[in-house]
């Protein structure tokens, strides 16, 4: 049973930063490609970013220059650092850990509100 456990959603006003953190398995995160995607109500669930076990990122236009995602290999943890959050940012922020069709895994998501 692959889990991922994600932790770090919650309000936060315009402008604000808020940490995702996601914590998995050795055996999982040493060999994924992990990240994070978010669905807004009523819209589809999307990609915001992802870091391969080899360090390469890759970033949504619409977060490039705002968010960071990082993994601690030591932790086996990914993290979504996000910095000037706009309303338009609020979603739910869901974990994954994908190898292939078959082995691709969700955490249970997390919300994220931006709102003053």
């Amino acid at each position: 049973q692959v889990q991922l456990v994600e932790s770090g959603g919650g309000l936060v006003q315009p402008g604000g930063s808020l940490r995702l953190s996601c914590a998995t398995s050795r055996d999982i995160f040493s060999i994924y490609v992990m990240g994070w995607y978010r669905q807004a109500p009523g819209k589809q669930r999307e990609l915001v970013a992802t870091v391969t076990n080899g360090g390469t990122t890759n970033y949504a236009n619409s977060v490039k220059g705002r968010f960071t995602i990082s993994r601690d290999n030591a932790k086996n943890t990914v993290y979504l650092q996000m910095n000037s959050l706009k309303p338009e940012d609020t979603a739910v922020y869901y974990c994954n850990a994908y190898y292939s069709r078959i082995s691709n895994y969700w955490g249970q998501g997390t919300q994220v509100t931006v709102s003053s």
